[in-house]
């Protein structure tokens, strides 16, 4: 179980090194586990736990505080990798640091940065751009799993309610099968 001592020293490290500092995979589930258990704590209204009620409410806020701070920081420095990957190539450093959610933000803004370098790289060479019209924008009706794009990239897997602008010839394919909804046409 974490404890308070844990959140802090881990707000301490990510404040004091450049790098991304490597946290256990359950790290999130485990500051919502001390903090439910500390809010539990907090409620007892017992006169004879007066002191121990104000001191756990300190700790439960300033836990709050350090958990803010380590997610700051930690975006912080996955941007900075997400440029120094852009320019070099190289965007594997300080991966095996981040939590899965973090991985995922961290491929998600590096495609979203290679499709506006390809965008400056058409213009600059006086093509036309890729036009967003090649995309439908929809709604996923039911889970799909992942499959390739026309360039055949990997794309998915969707869950039911996702929202994404897919190429429109898959779009029409899952639109036929009743797998999606399309919002904009």
């Amino acid at each position: 179980m974490i404890t308070y001592a844990d959140i802090y020293e881990a707000a301490r490290r990510e404040r004091y090194s450049e790098r991304l500092q490597p946290l256990p995979k359950n790290f999130l589930r485990e500051v919502a586990e001390y903090l439910k258990e500390k809010k539990q704590l907090a409620l007892k209204k017992d006169d004879s736990f007066a002191d121990v009620v104000l001191k756990t409410k300190k700790q439960i806020e300033n836990a709050m505080t350090s958990l803010k701070e380590i997610i700051r920081r930690r975006r912080k420095k996955i941007l900075n990798l997400i440029l120094v990957a852009a320019e070099t190539g190289i965007s594997r450093q300080d991966f095996e640091n981040m939590l899965d959610f973090e991985k995922e933000l961290f491929e998600n803004l590096m495609k979203e940065v290679e499709l506006s370098d390809k965008k400056i790289e058409l213009e600059l060479r006086g093509e036309k751009p890729l036009e967003d019209s090649a995309n439908q924008l929809v709604v996923f009706k039911e889970d799909v799993g992942s499959f390739l794009d026309p360039e055949g990239n990997e794309v998915g897997p969707f869950s039911k309610g996702d929202v994404a602008n897919i190429p429109k010839q898959i779009a029409k394919i899952l639109l036929e099968a009743g797998k999606v909804e399309v919002l904009e046409e």
